[in-house]
């Protein structure tokens, strides 16, 4: 893997890290192992996205729908094809 993917992957661990962190001071369940890693890779595909997204801030892109065609932002269309928010 390259250097910025392996970043965006420790950044989910840490993500990880620091939400079972809040969960045990504030007294909530703790995850299962699998709930765990689960919430790892979520974070790290979440954070794909955004990054692939981050690359075309002001392109617009034409998306077809029943009215003809659209213009959108490629980024928010890329953002809300995933179902993740910035």
């Amino acid at each position: 893997m390259n250097e910025r993917i392996n970043k965006l992957a420790l950044q989910a661990e840490q993500y990880a890290r620091d939400d079972l962190i809040e969960r045990r001071a504030v007294g909530a369940p703790l995850y299962t192992e699998g709930e765990y890693e689960n919430k790892i890779k979520q974070k790290f595909a979440e954070l794909i996205v955004l990054e692939c997204a981050g690359l075309f801030p002001n392109v617009y892109v034409e998306i077809e729908n029943e009215y003809g065609h659209t213009p959108v932002i490629a980024a928010d269309y890329i953002k809300e094809h995933f179902g993740v928010e910035s």
